[in-house]
């Protein structure tokens, strides 16, 4: 796959080709991406980052399945969803792709384990009980699965979000701004387990975040500005990449 695809040669679980999404029509469309192409890799920890109405929490959608882009392609674990009916993108979502949001979007009358599980039940599938202990043991969430929402933090209510996402052994996991609501110690648990997760499950991850320090648990930070990817970072660290941010903001104000 051409455009920004990364250096190490890892085979990719999910592609954007020439994605673009226009909002409106006429004089008043927005361009929210622009001709994006670029390649998540299988076992990695993609970060995405860029000023406010840069496209990245629109680019997580169209990667997601949740916007239809304008032109261009999304291919998922090898399967381009562009021509994609209705129930068979349901079915995607539900089966292949893991979703953790700022808001916990936990239901409040079920229990933390029910919440765990709901995909699956929805879907009619069986949970892997094995598994299942694996992702609660490192979570650290055994003591409160008979708990509902109300009843959890909100570190916790977005440990149970994590495990929702991680339950059905996704192809690809995508975190919008999965930190936002929460408290310095609480980030750094959750931070710490997607890490974990990709590095002692293999699980993928694409996480959009506005936080340097976020940023630098990837392996790999993707820069986003006016809907295009204008730069990449392997191995970054909060430093180097608040030092990148600041220089976009500067030219941005330059401009």
């Amino acid at each position: 796959m051409s455009g920004s695809s990364g250096s190490s040669g890892a085979e990719a679980v999910a592609s954007a080709v020439g994605l673009s999404k226009v909002y409106g029509s006429g004089p008043a469309a927005v361009t929210a991406l622009d001709s994006v192409s670029v390649d998540f890799e299988r076992g990695r920890l993609t970060a995405i980052m860029g000023p406010s109405g840069s496209g990245k929490s629109t680019l997580m959608h169209c990667m997601a399945a949740l916007d239809r882009p304008t032109s261009g392609q999304v291919i998922i674990d090898g399967q381009s969803i562009a021509q994609l009916k209705d129930r068979a993108l349901t079915r995607l979502r539900r089966e292949r792709l893991g979703f953790v949001f700022q808001a916990f979007n936990l239901v409040p009358t079920l229990s933390a384990r029910e919440n765990i599980t709901l995909p699956l039940d929805i879907a009619g599938a069986k949970v892997d009980p094995e598994w299942f202990d694996l992702v609660i043991e490192t979570l650290g969430m055994a003591d409160r699965l008979s708990h509902r929402p109300s009843e959890l933090s909100g570190g916790q209510q977005q440990r149970v979000a994590c495990a929702r996402a991680l339950v059905s052994r996704p192809a690809i996991v995508f975190a919008d701004e999965p930190t936002g609501n929460l408290d310095s110690r609480s980030s750094a648990e959750i931070l710490g387990f997607l890490r974990r997760s990709v590095d002692d499950f293999g699980q993928s991850i694409v996480m959009v975040t506005h936080d340097p320090g976020s940023a630098a648990f990837a392996d790999r930070v993707l820069f986003l500005a006016d809907g295009r990817i204008v730069d990449e970072m392997v191995d970054p660290s909060a430093e180097k990449v608040l030092e990148r941010m600041k220089g976009f903001e500067m030219a941005g104000r330059r401009g």
